[in-house]
């Protein structure tokens, strides 16, 4: 023999498996492969879904966040006619908007992305301390029942002041929300 020119051959299992007994050894590690990939499964399933996650990145103007929530409101609501520096809201050129102090200093001034909507952060509710949404004005019930609740991205053009958030809020700390607010202020300082 020319070092042996055999063709192999190949053997089909035929053997059947009774329900008293045990796997086989290959079995066994397939199934170990398979718990392992399950609990890989679990373990990234735990991060935080993309759709709540705030990416940043850098542009022309400053930052990108991603992903923000937005919902909107009017001055026929609780808060009337006024934002929280006393001024009239605004749905013209640049829109009022409110936000957590501690998260979007008043003053800040941003664009949602895809849009030519830009907005100053000029007020702040309730509902908004602690959390990410931005509360965006609408001169209309109509307009805010459009708007609904939406995820945007958008850009900041301008950081606001934690100085000036403090100015206004400090005669109002006997609220608790508001106490929130400075504390959030003052422990991201810098």
């Amino acid at each position: 023999m020319l070092g042996s020119l055999e063709t192999p051959q190949l053997f089909l299992a035929t053997r059947t498996f009774n329900a008293n007994e045990r796997f086989s050894a290959p079995m066994s590690i397939y199934l170990k492969f398979a718990g392992l990939g399950a609990l890989a499964c679990l373990i990234v399933s735990c991060e935080m879904p993309t759709s709540q996650a705030r990416k940043k990145t850098t542009t022309a103007y400053g930052n990108r966040i991603s992903n923000v929530r937005t919902t909107a409101y009017t001055h026929s609501e609780e808060g009337g006619k006024h934002n929280a520096v006393g001024k009239s809201l605004c749905g013209q050129s640049q829109m009022s908007a409110a936000a957590d102090w501690s998260r979007f200093p008043l003053g800040t001034r941003f664009q949602i992305i895809g849009t030519q909507d830009r907005y100053i952060i000029d007020d702040y509710g309730g509902a908004l301390v602690g959390t990410n949404t931005i509360d965006l004005y609408k001169v209309s019930r109509r307009a805010v029942r459009l708007w609904g609740v939406r995820r945007v991205d958008i850009d900041i053009l301008e950081w606001g002041s934690k100085q000036e958030s403090l100015k206004v809020l400090a005669p109002r700390r006997k609220n608790g929300l508001v106490r929130r607010m400075i504390a959030g202020i003052e422990t991201n300082k810098g």
